[in-house]
């Protein structure tokens, strides 16, 4: 496919309406050409329909097929690997299809490349967190997200399961689980996906929501108290892959720590974050978080401690 037709396609994907005088006009070429590159996009798959009269012209189908893409062989490969990353994704929004979709991909390449990718399936793999919860709703809240539309749902919460009505702002991946920050009570309160029992888009709408890079751009309101951890060495290393403590910064003669603020609604999730580092962090500040590690330290302790008694 050569440079005018594949701009002229994405001329006619805008949605927008071309007669072809316009068009042969545009690139510089006469009628009987651009009636020669319709034909080939038609051919190759792009839906046209044509409007007559004053107003009509050439125009693309909405919700259509796309035609093929043109891409070169590191740029294929590429394609490829990252169709293959999704499938990996558990219960991606919009993927019921998504399995099929690599295969239609590589079908559709040639066969040198189709043998390079054969290769490279032996060299790269997607180690992806393992997760057997089923998150079913997500595409109906990435819907409600984009529409910010209402919607009433039966979660199941620490308390046990209970409905209520919040707006979506959209869904994020992490470590396995989809999670659904949503507005409620003028708050961004975060859900777990996997935990909506059921859920029901509502027609009320809210404009003034934020979008989801917003909220995760944004600073946390909430009031931090200050903090400092200390790790060893190795605890550093283990914090580089930590979300929460990854800046963990090294001082010459003061070992490896973290210092932040962390809101006081957090200590109880970040004292069990700490205990997976154990003897490899410290709490230093402030008391109230220090006091939570050790008590839980304490109570991981007292079953083996009953092995002393026998």
């Amino acid at each position: 496919m050569n440079e005018r037709r594949i701009a002229l396609m994405r001329i006619l994907d805008s949605r927008k309406k071309y007669t072809a005088r316009e068009l042969a006009e545009r690139f510089g070429v006469s009628i009987r050409t651009i009636q020669r590159d319709l034909d080939y996009l038609q051919q190759t798959g792009l839906p046209l329909y044509t409007e007559t009269g004053p107003h009509g012209g050439y125009r693309a189908l909405p919700n259509r097929l796309l035609p093929p893409l043109h891409l070169a062989r590191d740029e294929a490969l590429s394609l490829f690997l990252m169709l293959q990353l999704l499938e990996d994704i558990p219960d991606i929004p919009f993927g019921s299809v998504r399995r099929h979709l690599s295969e239609h991909y590589y079908a559709e390449l040639p066969q040198d490349v189709q043998d390079n990718i054969d290769q490279l399936k032996d060299y790269i793999s997607f180690r992806m967190v393992p997760t057997h919860a089923d998150a079913p709703h997500t595409s109906l809240i990435l819907e409600a997200a984009l529409n910010k539309r209402r919607v009433n749902m039966h979660y199941r919460s620490a308390s046990g399961a209970k409905w209520t009505q919040v707006y979506p702002i959209g869904l994020y991946f992490d470590h396995g689980y989809w999670y659904m920050p949503a507005h409620s009570r003028d708050r961004i309160i975060l859900y777990r996906s996997d935990r909506v029992i059921t859920l029901t888009m509502l027609d009320e709408t809210l404009d003034s929501l934020p979008t989801l890079q917003e909220w995760l751009a944004s600073e946390d309101s909430r009031v931090g108290i200050p903090s400092k951890i200390r790790f060893t060495a190795l605890g550093a290393r283990l914090a580089e892959s930590d979300a929460l403590f990854h800046n963990v910064s090294h001082h010459e003669g003061l070992g490896q720590e973290w210092q932040g603020h962390i809101p006081v609604e957090e200590f109880r999730y970040v004292s069990r974050l700490l205990l997976k580092y154990g003897p490899e962090a410290e709490v230093v500040y402030p008391k109230e978080l220090r006091t939570l590690v050790r008590k839980l330290l304490q109570d991981s302790l007292n079953p083996y401690l009953e092995d002393d008694e026998e």
